[in-house]
């Protein structure tokens, strides 16, 4: 019989960020701190997985992935011994799961034995910062599909407050608190991105200053880059480039970047769109092929941190060289760029679809087509159109630009009546 490839598992690693690889080092971790010995999967057996060939992992493999992912491994698309689909109700009850529960009702029994009063310290471990760590995930994952929201910004923040409160709530190891801190930091880069991307930009420096002091504790290289590379996209937002040069390179200089082809390649191409900021035709051309190159060195196997698999990739680079080549006014390409950003986006990077969309019609209006620009402008969805700052304020300046451009003209009545009837409807 011909295997079925696991769609569901594959999904999901699609929408977290997750390489056959990198979710092969997660369960590992997983499973290490499960039994007390490391887990000997690769990249190999993930992939088995999603084609299909094994239907359904060992025990501890599957809590250890559960653990990971948060949820059941039948909704992960894995079928038990004996069905014939994923359904829970297509076969009797999975042995494990009723020895789980056994096993779970006797230590129950013997808690409410225990004498009144007893408490026992509780003792912080892994576990607690996988949890949060699926949560991280959750919220990238959010940020993706919605972006710049306050909602995501006050969530973020909230369980900031939630990783640092598991300070004080038991012992731990060393490792495990600059894990917390990690962690901890993580959440607040999220509040800073999303108030970056709703241009609520005093909120976003408190956060930053927050995530920066959090970072500093965690010791983690690769969340004080991202903070950093955050107060560069910053204060390019808020056209202070020589700011926005000096955070960045900050990010740029820590030791991952000469470890990590990638995060240096991340670093060049947000340089790059400072150099756009800036004027300077030569300084973007010359670090968007440095950034190009880097991530042609760049092991795609190499394990990171979540935040950085869900966006970064070519599609991204594409992206950040739109918005340089639209700050010079180079028109033809930036279209290009916006084209070959639009062909190369994976489908859950929703909010980074309507940014593109909206930067395309800039270029093609400033290049008097009006028409397409139109067409283009019209294909961004209301709900970005209304609810996420930044793309809001882009299209009212295209708006505007074209009523000045060709006030009289088809594309211009179409756009009015479009923003009239479509964006009314989504408030």
């Amino acid at each position: 019989m011909n295997a079925t490839r696991n769609e569901a598992l594959e999904a999901w690693m699609v929408e977290h960020g997750h390489s056959s690889n990198s979710l092969a080092e997660a369960v590992n971790r997983a499973l290490e701190r499960l039994t007390g010995r490391p887990g000997g999967l690769d990249g190999s057996s993930i992939r088995a997985w999603k084609a299909g060939r094994v239907r359904w992992p060992k025990s501890a493999t599957r809590k250890a992935l559960e653990n990971v992912t948060g949820l059941p491994a039948s909704e992960l698309g894995f079928v038990p011994r004996g069905r014939t689909s994923a359904n829970p109700a297509a076969s009797q009850e999975d042995p494990d799961m009723k020895r789980r529960a056994l096993v779970g009702g006797l230590a129950a029994a013997a808690a409410a034995a225990a004498a009144p009063g007893t408490t026992v310290p509780r003792r912080i471990g892994m576990s607690d910062v996988d949890r949060l760590q699926q949560r991280f995930a959750e919220i990238i994952a959010s940020d993706h599909r919605h972006g710049g929201q306050r909602g995501i910004e006050q969530r973020a923040a909230a369980l900031a407050d939630e990783a640092l409160n598991l300070q004080n709530a038991g012992s731990a190891t060393q490792r495990v608190r600059n894990n917390l801190y990690a962690c901890a930091a993580s959440f607040r880069s999220s509040a800073m991105w999303a108030a970056i991307d709703g241009r609520r930009y005093d909120d976003a420096k408190m956060h930053m200053r927050e995530a920066q002091a959090l970072a500093e504790m965690s010791g983690d290289q690769a969340i004080k880059f991202r903070i950093w590379s955050h107060a560069g996209a910053m204060y390019r937002h808020m056209g202070r480039p020589a700011d926005a040069f000096a955070a960045n390179d900050v990010a740029r200089n820590l030791h991952i970047t000469r470890h990590d082809p990638m995060f240096a390649s991340l670093g060049l191409a947000r340089q790059a769109a400072i150099h756009g900021a800036a004027q300077d035709r030569t300084g973007t051309r010359r670090t968007f092929d440095q950034a190009q190159e880097a991530m042609q060195r760049a092991n795609p196997d190499d394990y990171r941190p979540v935040w950085l698999l869900a966006f970064y990739d070519q599609a991204e680079l594409h992206s950040l060289a739109l918005s340089a080549h639209l700050a010079l006014g180079d028109y033809p390409t930036a279209e290009f760029h916006a084209h070959r950003c639009l062909a190369g986006l994976r489908p859950h990077m929703r909010r980074s679809q309507a940014i593109t969309m909206t930067r395309l019609a800039h270029a093609q209006l400033a290049q008097d087509d009006a028409e397409t620009a139109t067409a283009t402008a019209m294909k961004v969805p209301a709900d970005a159109a209304t609810q996420h700052a930044r793309v809001s304020r882009m299209l009212q300046e295209f708006g505007a630009a074209i009523r000045a451009k060709a006030p009289k003209s088809d594309a211009a009545q179409a756009w009015t009546e479009h923003t009239r009837d479509a964006w009314r409807a989504a408030a």
